[in-house]
């Protein structure tokens, strides 16, 4: 471990223990979620705006909750756990999804490591559906778009109705006018476009289900 990140842990540690902070020491993980959901889309305003000072200073915010999270961990008195195994969990986790780079599995493309990760956690994680693993809580458009990444890398058999053509010339920034678009008719209709895909995911979701049923 870096002399930085040993320095982060002892603070840390410091700060929950008893002579402590009071407010650090109230904290559990569900107090602190918060937090990690505001810090990370900070980092991502620091990442759009290509500010390199705050993308440095909010990485370091992030870390501290993974930090912060792993030394409350620790104090489990059923299943404790340190920021040690947690970078050994993840470390492992790496090493084991790149058989491409450790070991002697070939590939072809980017897009292949990505069928081989899905599919490998797939086998570690005894999942049987293609929704197992998926956030459900998560804000609706990337929940829509992960699910629908699972069905196209899984070759599952499910169609989408796709109303609308369009191009395949379309760029991003073009596809995002265009989602703007719909997104202020819905707005006009008085429709609320968050929950109104929310249902239609939850349907597909169900769909996907009664077909892996059969």
């Amino acid at each position: 471990m870096s002399s930085e990140l040993l320095r982060l842990r002892e603070v840390m540690d410091k700060l929950r223990s008893p002579g402590g902070c009071p407010w650090d020491a109230e904290q559990d993980h569900e107090s602190l979620l918060k937090y990690l959901l505001e810090e990370s889309y900070e980092f991502i305003e620091a990442v759009e705006n290509k500010d390199r000072t705050s993308m440095q200073e909010e990485l370091g915010d992030l870390l501290l909750q993974v930090y912060f999270h792993s030394r409350m961990a620790e104090e489990d008195a059923d299943n404790p756990f340190n920021v040690e195994d947690v970078a050994k969990t993840v470390t492992d986790k790496l090493i084991r999804r790149h058989p491409h780079v450790f070991g002697g599995t070939k590939v072809e493309s980017s897009s292949e490591v990505l069928e081989n990760w899905e599919a490998q956690k797939a086998t570690e994680k005894g999942r049987t559906s293609i929704i197992d693993g998926v956030p459900l809580a998560q804000p609706t458009l990337p929940l829509a778009a992960k699910v629908l990444y699972r069905m196209n890398k899984l070759n599952f058999e499910l169609e989408v109705d796709k109303p609308i053509n369009i191009s395949e010339q379309l760029n991003q920034d073009q596809f995002g006018d265009l989602l703007l678009g719909l997104i202020a008719q819905a707005v006009d209709l008085g429709i609320d476009p968050e929950a109104a895909l929310r249902t239609a995911t939850k349907s597909l979701i169900s769909k996907i289900q009664e077909h892996e049923a059969r």
